[in-house]
């Protein structure tokens, strides 16, 4: 069912350990407000971004916690996942160390997924752990990585394979963001969109469906609507199971593959276009296995196109693909936690899905030399 937007304010989790606030608003205006309405420090603070955030947003956002904190550092590394990793949180950690943040100060991500999981990652690892704050500003983030207190860095091409659950104190979402957000990220944010809705919700899929041309337009009511709901979401599966030793897993909904296809193609896709592949793959293996009809798994497919989400891909090696989803984190012991659709709107974890299903749904969405030049 599609939520109705009640509040700007969505809490997360009723168990303290977990519980903080989802703001949604279309400007940074009210951030100081917030800050102090939630108690968070009146010290310092540093704001971690990317080179291409710092431009736009950095000052702005300092502008504001000037107001209500002692002093505000900014800190920018060079944008892309290629820096999501051990070298740049040294390079964080010696910063924080020179301007000497201690553990009543506080760190604020500001950007991406990978802003916001490096961020994450060292403020739950410097003096044992200091508090942070997610302001996600790309879709991918709003919807999916800046909820849920998953952190962590890529390690020699191993994607999170270094990380934390450490929940943030809040999530402030300044939706206005989206519109300087380039085209191709913006859709990559729609493969976790589109994630959310099959895994958990069929009628809010029906939704995404009725109101494309709203999303393309970027409706400022129907993204935030989206949002909301991609976020209610996340929010439930959460709170059922924090530390992912159950249901959580079924946000990994076409991760296996699509990490993958991040590592073989030396992140040079976005993460929402490898899990669009991942998707369309694992809804193959459910279709093969007569868990989705013929006309669902082509429906489920050819949903992402209109997203400029690909669903076939070439120069890959399926072989090295099913061979990478052996490193994936998600492994136990030698069974692979995969997955599946029941129907749209249903998930559910599977540990029996082979190699040899793994391969046939890789081989879905390849494109070989020889088909490419038929």
């Amino acid at each position: 069912m599609i939520t109705e937007i009640e509040s700007n304010v969505m809490p997360v989790s009723k168990d303290k350990k977990f519980c903080y606030p989802i703001v949604f608003e279309d400007n940074f205006d009210k951030l100081s407000e917030v800050w102090k309405e939630y108690e968070l420090t009146t010290g310092k603070v540093c704001i971690v971004t990317d080179s291409n955030v710092e431009p736009i947003y950095a000052q702005v956002v300092k502008s504001e916690l000037e107001k209500v904190c002692a002093s505000c550092e900014v800190y920018a590394f060079p944008a892309g996942e290629e820096n999501k990793n051990l070298d740049t949180v040294r390079g964080l950690y010696e910063f924080l160390i020179e301007k000497r943040f201690d553990r009543k100060d506080m760190l604020v991500a500001l950007g991406g997924g990978v802003v916001g999981d490096l961020t994450g990652f060292t403020a739950s690892t410097y003096l044992r752990g200091v508090s942070f704050v997610q302001i996600p500003t790309t879709l991918l983030s709003q919807v999916d990585s800046s909820i849920g207190g998953k952190t962590g860095v890529d390690f020699s091409k191993y994607k999170n394979m270094v990380g934390a659950f450490y929940m943030p104190k809040l999530v402030y979402m300044n939706l206005s963001t989206l519109s300087t957000l380039p085209e191709r990220q913006f859709y990559s944010g729609m493969g976790e969109v589109l994630k959310s809705a099959l895994i958990k919700d069929g009628m809010f899929y029906g939704w995404i469906i009725n109101n494309l041309y709203e999303v393309y337009e970027k409706d400022p009511e129907v993204i935030r609507t989206m949002v909301y709901n991609c976020c209610n979401i996340k929010r439930q599966v959460v709170e059922k199971d924090p530390e992912e030793k159950g249901d959580r897993a079924l946000l990994n909904f076409g991760h296996t593959i699509g990490h993958a296809i991040e590592k073989a193609k030396n992140f040079e896709l976005l993460h929402g276009e490898c899990i669009a592949l991942g998707m369309v793959a694992a809804s193959f293996i459910a279709y093969k296995r007569e868990l989705l009809t013929f006309d669902e798994y082509y429906e489920i497919r050819d949903m992402f196109v209109p997203f400029n989400l690909p669903i076939t891909i070439e120069d890959i090696d399926p072989q090295e693909i099913v061979r990478l989803t052996k490193s994936d984190k998600k492994m136990e012991g030698d069974k692979l936690k995969f997955v599946l659709l029941k129907k749209i709107g249903k998930a559910y974890i599977d540990t029996t899905v082979t190699e040899e299903e793994l391969l046939m749904g890789i081989q879905e969405i390849y494109v070989s030399d020889e088909e490419k030049y038929e």
